[in-house]
């Protein structure tokens, strides 16, 4: 069996707790071969992880890099604007939980159809028809203007992120994406093609993800509308075309649910760890410590960490953070700001960034709290992993961290960071306390968020759609 798995931005090109459980699949499942497509962003990225032998080969699809373009002057033709009107008109109406999916999932397979037909895909949705024409759709659709350089603007971005319809579709027996979006697009052409099933996996929610993410995008307002509407219509879609959606919380069910997805298609798919990889912390700091783990980025809201070890400190003056992982490219400037942070608040010495770590087990062994205050999640693997150490967590009530958390920890609302630094306080102060919850952790990580358990449910799922394709 070969499976392919496809994603945006992660496997084998950068950390995460995506790449984590893509690699986890892949090693996990030694007798199947695997293919990795990723979203990546000019085509220059370099592997960061060791690749395993069942892994045949990784496939880059570059977004944003420069494209050859075809050099015409001819526009794009009657059937060109008849697909990208219906594009357009679907885009610009509301979306009703899910209604027009499959109508959008439709003229999704005919704009691949266009580009493989000999289409300039990119070249086409720039072209001054197209520009016109989303001008003219705006204007019948909107009451707010749409002036020419956001079309343009909308019309190049556009044509990047739509850039996988015109990929070749992968020749393989399942599809498996990791998440909703632009990585959905691969395996829909798969799907059109070939007949490939897809299986579904969503560790954050794509769309609400992108919501957040578009809050501080430099664009117009109008821009920012447009794509979004292009996110929400690409999501319902998505749901459309999966046979199987896998996500990893109820949470995430919910808002699937919510946009239109086939309850019958889905089925909640937890994320797991070998707990023999994540033993029980035997000893405690000198000092009372919290510790993070996990990727710098604007998502895990580390300012409001910040902030509360800030309170944490007024009452525990001895008290540490330890900050653990990488800053991925294009988040320096927010690595910065929580510097600037820290510095602002005088707790420089106190709230140290550690880098990246050999092993995860020496972060979370190096507190005796963990904290996470992300504002979006999926199913984190840091909070299992430290709940199979034996730590108590603090952590925020996103995605489906209370389901992994239970009452093994405190959750508290996210940007709360008084809320989030009484919490840190009290356990901090009561070793009992925390003996117990760490305690109930790792028990709650052998009863229900084990690798095998995880690897078990993706073969069933697997050999159930390759069964019935067949």
């Amino acid at each position: 069996m070969k499976v392919t798995l496809v994603s945006e931005g992660t496997y084998p090109f950068a950390m995460g707790g995506v790449s984590v459980w893509m690699d986890q699949l892949i090693r996990g499942m030694p007798d199947y071969k695997w293919d990795v497509v990723t979203m990546t962003v000019d085509g220059g990225e370099r592997p960061v992880w060791d690749l395993p032998p069942n892994l045949e080969q990784v496939i880059p699809v570059p977004l944003w890099g420069k494209v050859r373009r075809r050099r015409s002057s001819r526009p794009p033709g009657d059937s060109f604007s008849e697909i990208y009107g219906r594009f357009l008109e679907i885009v610009l109406t509301p979306a009703v939980m899910g209604h027009g999916s499959e109508e959008f999932l439709s003229v999704l397979e005919s704009l691949h159809r266009f580009a493989h037909e000999g289409g300039d895909l990119v070249g086409a949705l720039t072209a001054n028809e197209s520009l016109a024409q989303l001008m003219d759709a705006w204007y019948w659709n909107r009451t707010d203007g749409l002036n020419l350089a956001d079309a343009i603007t909308a019309g190049d971005l556009m044509g990047h992120m739509l850039r996988p319809l015109a990929e070749p579709a992968p020749r393989t027996d399942l599809m498996h994406v990791a998440m909703n979006g632009l990585s959905m697009l691969m395996a829909m052409t798969a799907k059109w093609q070939h007949g490939t099933p897809i299986v579904l996996s969503e560790h954050g929610v794509y769309l609400r993800e992108r919501y957040l993410q578009y809050v501080d995008e430099p664009v117009s307002h109008a821009v920012r509308v447009l794509l979004l509407s292009f996110f929400r219509r690409l999501a319902g879609a998505a749901y459309v075309a999966a046979d199987r959606i896998a996500p990893h919380s109820s949470y995430n069910r919910r808002w699937q649910i919510h946009n239109g997805a086939d309850p019958d298609r889905i089925r909640i798919m937890y994320n797991g760890v070998d707990p023999e990889d994540f033993p029980l912390a035997e000893s405690d700091p000198d000092e009372p410590t919290l510790v993070f783990m996990g990727r710098v980025d604007p998502l895990k809201d580390l300012h409001t960490l910040i902030r509360a070890f800030d309170l944490v400190r007024g009452k525990i003056p001895n008290a540490r953070l330890r900050i653990f992982g990488g800053v991925p490219a294009g988040n320096e400037s927010y690595h910065e700001s929580c510097l600037d942070l820290i510095a602002e608040l005088g707790l420089e010495g106190a709230a140290r960034f550690e880098g990246r770590v050999s092993t995860p087990v020496d972060a979370y062994h190096a507190g005796q709290v963990v904290a996470l205050t992300s504002i979006s999640e999926g199913f984190p693997y840091t909070v299992v992993e430290a709940m199979a150490c034996g730590r108590p967590t603090v952590v925020t009530n996103v995605g489906g961290v209370a389901e992994a958390v239970g009452d093994a920890g405190f959750v508290v609302p996210p940007r709360d960071h008084v809320a989030a630094a009484d919490a840190m306080v009290r356990l901090l102060r009561d070793a009992g306390l925390r003996r117990r919850l760490g305690t109930l952790a790792r028990a709650r990580v052998l009863e229900r968020f084990t690798l095998r358990q995880s690897l078990d449910d993706y073969r069933a799922v697997y050999r159930e759609l390759i069964g019935a394709r067949a």
